[in-house]
């Protein structure tokens, strides 16, 4: 266990010392103003995060914005390289966040008797995008999502072939009515 705990703090210093992320200069900073070992401040900015989540006021919006922020950011990052393999990951991602935000949605009241709710949403999205190889949103996709997908993608595919047929009678009729 305490091999494990060591290598995990050594990656997090490694990440927070890597030149290439864009949170670097502002460790860079504070460690300079501080004085403290930007671990330290890490901690410290991960703990007050944390009690902001679990007792704060409009946690919702905190852990929305880490839930989407750095996702958003490395998406993007995802899409303009011209390998498959992150762009994979990271639409694997969103397809977990747009579920449970469906979910969630209509829901709600699971808000209110769930404690500590915003706090376990977050600890979830971060599972979620971990860069590891078996991350949540991979466990979630392969394990819960995509057998009720295929369960019921024939049923979704004839509703959305209706609908899509549907609309381009009713797009036609008006086009047709504006031209008469």
């Amino acid at each position: 266990m305490a091999n494990k705990i060591e290598e995990v703090r050594t990656s997090i210093e490694t990440s927070l010392k890597d030149e290439s992320k864009p949170w670097t200069k502002v460790f860079n900073l504070a460690e300079e103003k501080t004085g403290l070992p930007r671990l330290y401040i890490f901690l410290g900015g991960v703990a007050i995060v944390v009690l902001y989540l679990a007792f704060g006021y409009a946690a919702q919006i905190l852990c929305n914005a880490i839930g989407v922020a750095y996702p958003a950011y490395i998406s993007m990052k995802a899409i303009e390289t011209r390998t498959k393999e992150d762009d994979t990951r990271w639409l694997t991602y969103w397809v977990i966040y747009g579920v449970l935000s469906v979910i969630e949605h209509f829901s709600f009241f699971l808000v209110q008797i769930i404690p500590f709710y915003w706090l376990l949403k977050c600890v979830f999205f971060i599972w979620c995008m971990i860069p590891i190889e078996n991350n949540g949103s991979t466990i979630m996709y392969h394990k819960v999502i995509l057998p009720y997908f295929k369960k019921y993608e024939k049923s979704a595919d004839n509703l959305i072939g209706q609908a899509t047929d549907k609309i381009k009678q009713v797009a036609g009729d008006v086009i047709s009515k504006k031209l008469s």
